[in-house]
């Protein structure tokens, strides 16, 4: 999990300010606690990337089943240079920034000249990820200068710095990982943040074939199984449990009532969940599950009604061969 210090200066042209400790430990353990006494349990998605989890999703991106990354990288790298040919920001702020592929993309496309002006913003729950990519970043690019936020994007967003015209990016459909009320009411937060003349670049993954859906999340080779179990090992240490993963099976499926794939963790056993934090213990049974995560797929009426709600407006749309996959550039 994130490191709970204040600001960190990496070298000269990083610095990573961590807002994660404003939340609270106890206000983080409170939403882990509520979501495993809940009738159906679950686990927030935003807690798989610690160290490890973020690594495991890196190899993820890298199979041959899971086609999102590598689409989303394609359209990219097709519209990259017209889309920051006409520059007229000075931010570039990317939600949920993980690692820094897909930016790096954009940061490509730019002239040397315009790149030293640019302030690149990562916004990512993990601080070892924006550590991670932020030093790639200026190995690659070193006239950049970047200035992350280690904060839960969803409700920190207001930690963002409004004083220069910026680009935000929100890739890899992780939209889809909120549902529909939380959706709406991110992207109507994000409008209301943002100044006349911003823009918003929003990735979305689009309903295709469900055997193509199910095989990008069940790998042949087991690891986005390592992903979801990985993540009972950051619950472990924040509420500090001793749930053993090897105790669950990966479970994920498509859900065509609700256009979305869910990742489950199946109890193979009985379970005992005991913590300090726990007011009693809580028990699994046999063939239980807890819920870690969903993954919308859209359809255009969908992003039609994004448009409506968010009071953005649709400048342009790009997508793939396929139609797999949109690149949606919004601006206020």
């Amino acid at each position: 999990m994130p490191k709970f210090n204040t600001e960190v200066t990496v070298i000269d042209q990083i610095t990573i300010s961590n807002h994660v400790n404003d939340l609270g430990i106890e206000n983080i353990r409170k939403e882990i606690i509520e979501g495993l006494v809940s009738d159906q349990k679950y686990i927030s998605s935003k807690y798989f990337y610690d160290s490890k989890g973020s690594k495991l999703f890196e190899k993820i991106t890298q199979l041959p089943e899971y086609y999102p990354t590598r689409t989303e990288k394609g359209i990219l790298e097709q519209i990259a240079h017209d889309l920051m040919h006409d520059l007229n920001y000075t931010d570039i702020v990317e939600l949920g920034s993980g690692d820094c592929s897909k930016i790096s993309i954009l940061l490509n496309a730019l002239q040397k000249e315009n790149l030293a002006n640019i302030n690149y913003i990562p916004v990512d729950i993990s601080y070892s990820a924006i550590q991670n990519s932020a030093e790639q970043l200026i190995e690659r690019f070193p006239d950049l200068t970047i200035n992350g936020i280690v904060a839960d994007f969803i409700h920190q967003i207001d930690l963002i710095p409004a004083d220069n015209q910026r680009m935000f990016c929100f890739l890899g459909s992780t939209l889809g990982n909120f549902n529909d009320e939380v959706a709406r009411e991110f992207i109507l937060t994000l409008s209301e943040n943002m100044n006349e003349g911003d823009t918003f670049l929003l990735g979305l993954d689009l309903v295709k074939p469900a055997q193509t859906l199910h095989d990008a999340y069940n790998d042949a080779q087991g690891i986005t199984a390592k992903f979801n179990k990985n993540i009972l090992h950051v619950v472990n240490e924040l509420i500090e449990s001793e749930i053993d993963s090897e105790k669950f099976e990966h479970q994920a499926f498509f859900n065509e009532d609700k256009s979305r794939i869910e990742m489950h963790l199946k109890a193979k056993e009985d379970v005992r969940i005991n913590s300090p934090h726990l007011d009693q213990e809580i028990l699994l049974n046999k063939g239980e599950t807890i819920h870690t995560e969903n993954s919308y797929k859209f359809t255009p009426d969908q992003i039609s009604e994004l448009e409506k709600t968010s009071g953005l407006k649709i400048n342009q749309l790009f997508t793939d061969e396929n139609s797999w996959f949109t690149l949606i550039l919004f601006e206020k």
